[in-house]
């Protein structure tokens, strides 16, 4: 993803007087040698959404040394860490459990080699490939080092880590158990995320909307079955199924305003068995992506609609018109509120210095961090991006104009250098939002 340097910040943060800069930068220095453990035991024992059981337990144990109040078994296998200091804002720190279904393939010392069983049964390799064990271990890292320093500040700290991030379904399923019915509601919300295109002491931010919504739509096409030799006698499906999908490039294109992402894939296509046989049904798989819910709403009806009339031009009954399903997996768009991403970058500038900060644009990938802005309650949330490949390596793909290892991939090997910059980022922010003794 293409970066450009943040011109220009505006200051909000406030001058840091207790505890100082050296004074952290040196407890979070004392804490890299154990974080590391932590990040490679992480990293060598993954555990997919759903599966983070093991996991969660790391992380609880490591809160309950700290002093936080643990609980656990939220929305699933999910951590949540209460620590009260005082009178003064309540602030949500979370981190993602899960790790990917894929085959490590980076070479490391402590690689993957764990394999687990899915949801459908099959044996799958595991693989923190997104980088949510470098999540952690700054969790954590931030965690110890605000604990630290607690007669210095005041207010509360949730620290939560989530399950099911990869599927979309964690956060939903925290909020649902209550997370924030059982537990204080925060004043804010934030999270960092390591960028596979960015070097190693930098940050990376949008302001605004920065991830997008999330649709995944399942399209049963029906049709009269036949033989291959006799379309007359048929219904075609796959016939029907190839016009529908030509007819939905249209509606980003022509019914959406040019000025709006919107995103509509059709990922998957199955249908038949054999070359002379027309089929009964043909199958596709559709991802949306948009920002906003208006724009959200006009392309599911787009899609029902074309669906249908497809269906009315090929002749086919009522009985008969394809079925149209938006799953419930909807992952709403991540908004970083604009006034708190200036008042966290102004801390990063004042930490890191200018230079450290990057601006990003939007993305339509999604993120559940999202839904935690999304409540009645109406809090501001940020998510930045923490560089997590070596300068040199950045120089060397751009020297040779070859892309890094992405987020996902076998190959993707974050530098544990970034360890140091994300737990020193997510301390000074949070230090920023608590109150001051």
């Amino acid at each position: 993803m293409k970066s450009t340097l943040f011109p220009s910040l505006i200051l909000c943060a406030s001058v840091f007087a207790a505890p100082s800069q050296k004074a952290v930068r040196e407890r979070v220095g004392g804490e890299l040698p154990s974080l590391l453990k932590l990040y490679q035991h992480l990293h060598a024992n993954p555990e997919i959404s759903f599966q983070e059981k093991e996991t969660a337990k790391t992380l609880a144990a490591e809160l309950e040394k700290i002093g936080f109040e643990v609980s656990t078994g939220i929305g699933g296998h999910g951590v949540v860490g209460v620590l009260k200091n005082g009178e003064g804002p309540t602030v949500l720190v979370r981190t993602d459990l899960d790790a990917l279904p894929v085959k490590e393939a980076t070479g490391l010392a402590f690689a993957s080699k764990r394999t687990t069983t899915d949801d459908l049964g099959k044996t799958v390799p595991t693989m923190h490939a997104c980088g949510h064990d470098v999540h952690m271990a700054c969790w954590t890292g931030t965690a110890r080092v605000l604990a630290h320093f607690k007669k210095e500040w005041s207010g509360t700290l949730v620290f939560i880590g989530q399950p099911a991030e990869e599927r979309g379904a964690g956060a939903k399923a925290m909020l649902e158990d209550g997370l924030f019915k059982k537990f204080p509601v925060p004043d804010y919300c934030l999270a960092l995320h390591v960028s596979n295109d960015q070097p190693v002491g930098t940050l990376g931010f949008t302001s605004g909307f920065a991830l997008a919504n999330v649709d995944s739509v399942d399209i049963t096409v029906r049709g009269v079955g036949g033989h291959g030799s006799q379309p007359q006698s048929a219904k075609d499906p796959i016939v029907l199924a190839a016009q529908i999908v030509l007819a939905l490039q249209t509606i980003v294109s022509r019914e959406v305003h040019p000025l709006n992402p919107a995103v509509v894939t059709v990922g998957s296509i199955h249908g038949g068995t054999k070359h002379n046989i027309i089929p009964d049904e043909v199958h596709l798989q559709l991802t949306l992506r948009s920002y906003s819910d208006e724009v959200r709403a006009k392309l599911i009806a787009a899609i029902r609609r074309i669906v249908k009339g497809q269906a009315v031009a090929a002749g086919l009954p009522e009985a008969k018109h394809p079925l149209v399903k938006v799953k419930d997996e909807f992952i709403p768009a991540a908004y970083n509120d604009p006034k708190l991403v200036t008042r966290i970058n102004g801390v990063f500038k004042s930490w890191l210095g200018e230079g450290a900060l990057i601006e990003r644009k939007p993305t339509m990938g999604g993120e559940d961090f999202g839904r935690y802005g999304r409540t009645t309650h109406n809090i501001p949330i940020f998510m930045f991006r923490l560089g997590a490949v070596s300068p040199v390596a950045v120089k060397r793909a751009q020297a040779l104009g070859q892309p890094l290892p992405s987020l996902h991939s076998t190959q993707f090997a974050p530098d544990t250098a970034c360890l140091k910059t994300g737990v020193t980022a997510m301390t000074a922010a949070v230090l920023e939002l608590v109150g001051k003794k």
